[in-house]
């Protein structure tokens, strides 16, 4: 009966989004193939599982002590998997470098191989889960407060290598699963006070990445990440955003807009139609900078809904990927994973559903209050009935049922750990 009144309730807002221009079956069928690249640090807190793991640096802060954290790669397999359980489509995993499966041996960043990511590899086939990648340059004794930029020549070189070899996985995983491996460059490099050498630190940068970049790669796709400030490096920012907007655009890589990383009063939709007249493809990292770059789980905020409705609006879905980027540890990991990434992908319907056609033709006649009318209008259209018929098409428990489900895998699973 349940599933019955959820069909019934699809089937009226079928109609009236029809009424308005909007095919609901076609929304459906574009929703199921946009796949949301999952990180894998939600489970643990950003650890990793690196043999000689120190603390947390580089501005990288994740707070909370909620039990039941992974511990392991199991453990974090495990809590990926019961995530993936419970968000309807299909959907990748984005790694960070520290998470190889290092079997107990001292693996340093400018020493890691391919081999250390088999088991990943082999995971993600088996699992129908395609893989995407991340060079790792914080939590590290040669991190401090520069790395790619760094004037000491010896610690730069280790981690332009780490990055190329970085590039090595990510091309072995795209090999490997037939689909290119989104790899992304963040590094924390920056002041905590008063500097005078910009300059140089960003030519150095642009000289690592130059070399990183300078061998071709058949399988895999780099992104390049800016920010505006870290904590701990407040007063500069050798990596900002016009720095590698500047950079994405002459060397033809994808631009990441990570949206905890503007100012609070910068709208990150805006930047989607700016840049994408002058990069191929577009990264998002999508979190909720409750004050700036807290990466609070993300939800259906205006942000975030305007982000995807400018994607949608721009017609420019085929070159976006989407990640999620938060660590909570304040709650359930495992509902944080799905409560965010079910919070993007009603946004992403929201704007599919949109009558965006007849909004851009009334714009371009001069009809103002028209398009304004219509915007309002679709914000109370049914658009939970079609998200509802979504998730029961793809197996998935349909509105709250989802946290009884969570509930029963920390009584079960995480609560034992």
């Amino acid at each position: 009966m349940k599933d019955l009144k959820i069909t019934q309730a699809y089937e009226i807002a079928k109609e009236r989004y029809a009424a308005i221009g909007v095919d609901t079956e076609k929304v459906l069928d574009v929703l199921g193939k946009f796949q949301i690249s999952m990180h894998c640090w939600q489970s643990d807190d950003v650890h990793g599982f690196e043999v000689q793991a120190g603390a947390l640096s580089g501005g990288i802060q994740s707070t909370g002590n909620y039990p039941g954290a992974a511990r392991n790669i199991d453990e974090l397999r495990s809590d990926i998997l019961k995530a993936k359980s419970l968000i309807p489509g299909t959907h990748r995993l984005n790694l960070h470098e520290i998470y190889g499966d290092f079997k107990g041996k001292v693996v340093d960043r400018d020493e890691v191989t391919p081999e250390y990511f088999q088991s990943w590899i082999e995971w993600g086939k088996e699992n129908n889960t395609k893989l995407d990648f991340n060079s790792t340059s914080f939590s590290h004794p040669k991190s401090g407060n520069l790395s790619l930029a760094n004037p000491d020549k010896g610690i730069r070189d280790f981690w332009i290598e780490h990055t190329k070899r970085c590039r090595d996985i990510a091309d072995a995983m795209g090999k490997a699963q037939g689909d290119p491996c989104i790899m992304n460059v963040w590094v924390h490099d920056g002041c905590k006070d008063v500097s005078v050498n910009h300059m140089l630190y960003r030519q150095l940068l642009k000289d690592s990445l130059d070399q990183i970049f300078a061998e071709e790669k058949k399988n895999m796709k780099d992104c390049i990440e800016g920010k505006v400030f870290g904590i701990g490096l407040e007063s500069f920012t050798v990596g900002s955003h016009d720095f590698y907007t500047a950079y994405a655009a002459k060397n033809n890589k994808i631009l990441t807009i990570d949206t905890g990383h503007y100012h609070p009063a910068e709208i990150p939709a805006d930047k989607i139609s700016a840049v994408l007249n002058f990069v191929p493809e577009l990264m998002l990292h999508v979190s909720r900078p409750v004050r700036w770059d807290s990466d609070h789980v993300t939800i259906m905020d205006d942000n975030t809904q305007e982000l995807f409705s400018e994607i949608v609006r721009a017609d420019a879905l085929d070159r976006v990927h989407c990640g999620l980027d938060y660590f909570d540890g304040a709650m359930n990991r495992v509902g944080a994973y799905v409560t965010g990434s079910r919070a993007a992908q009603k946004c992403l319907l929201r704007s599919l559903l949109e009558p965006t056609a007849q909004m851009k033709e009334y714009e371009l006649a001069d009809k103002h209050f028209e398009v304004l009318a219509l915007f309002e209008e679709a914000k109370a259209m049914p658009w939970g009935a079609v998200y509802d018929e979504f998730c029961l098409r793809n197996n998935v428990p349909v509105g709250d049922a989802f946290i009884a489900e969570v509930q029963k895998y920390e009584a079960d699973v995480t609560s034992h750990r």
